[in-house]
């Protein structure tokens, strides 16, 4: 399974950025799954010191290449750090305005790049007549159609419904529910690639991702992995998720 790390902005110290990194190497040296971290941006520069089994990925890409523009980080120099992943359209960031235009714009330019896109979907609310499934289908359908039968293959999808976010596990989606949602989304894929190739694409979930319901979604949904958000923050907590799936 391929494992994602967002530490978001909860490490505020190098020496803990450090620490955890020590401890995902030494769970991706037991093998068996992808372990991916996003640290924050300043410390990209810190923690890579050259080939690692432990993957890098940015929080966010900038659009920016070099020359006049204070204060962005380009995929130049995030490719001279280490990263192959870059997490695009976040739910974090699409509330602060990032729009399906603007994300589509980053997930190609990273494809450009030779970064892999973790391209981020997922509805506000869920209602009962089923529409939230259009929003799915807009997010999935405005990013893929911009992309040539190669790129779309590449691109990493991480379902992260909004309202399931900081909630106790046993309040977020269950199993049953997150499978219907994968099935749903490769149905949307197969609009752009022939139906196998929609089933290789890696789908991840990320939402409320704990030790204690890691094991049950990821073996009844059919996803490929996670994107876990504060989870990923403290050591343990994190190698018991890890070994849960594992």
């Amino acid at each position: 399974m391929l494992i994602v790390g967002n530490w978001k902005t909860y490490v505020e110290t190098v020496t803990k950025a450090k620490a955890l990194l020590t401890n995902a190497k030494r769970i991706v040296a037991k093998g068996g799954n992808e372990i991916v971290i996003a640290p924050p941006a300043p410390y990209l520069g810190v923690l890579f010191a050259g080939k690692s089994k432990v993957g890098f990925a940015s929080q966010d890409i900038s659009l920016a290449s070099r020359g006049a523009a204070t204060g962005e980080t380009t995929a130049t120099m995030l490719t001279s750090l280490g990263v192959t992943y870059a997490i695009v359209g976040h739910s974090e960031r699409r509330a602060k305005g990032e729009t399906d235009a603007l994300v589509t714009e980053k997930v190609r330019h990273a494809l450009t790049n030779r970064i892999i896109p973790i391209l981020c979907i997922g509805e506000l609310t869920r209602d009962p007549d089923g529409k939230y499934l259009k929003r799915i289908r807009e997010e999935v359908s405005t990013v893929y159609a911009s992309l040539t039968p190669s790129e779309r293959s590449k691109v990493v999808v991480a379902y992260e419904p909004v309202w399931a976010i900081g909630k106790a596990s046993g309040d977020a989606i269950d199993a049953a529910d997150l499978y219907e949602m994968v099935l749903y989304i490769r149905k949307v894929l197969g609009d752009f690639m022939p139906a196998k190739t929609a089933g290789k694409v890696r789908v991840l979930y990320g939402g409320s991702v704990e030790p204690g319901n890691a094991r049950i979604l990821a073996a009844g949904s059919g996803i490929n992995g996670f994107l876990v958000g504060r989870a990923s923050t403290e050591a343990d907590t994190f190698t018991a998720l890890v070994k849960a799936v594992s």
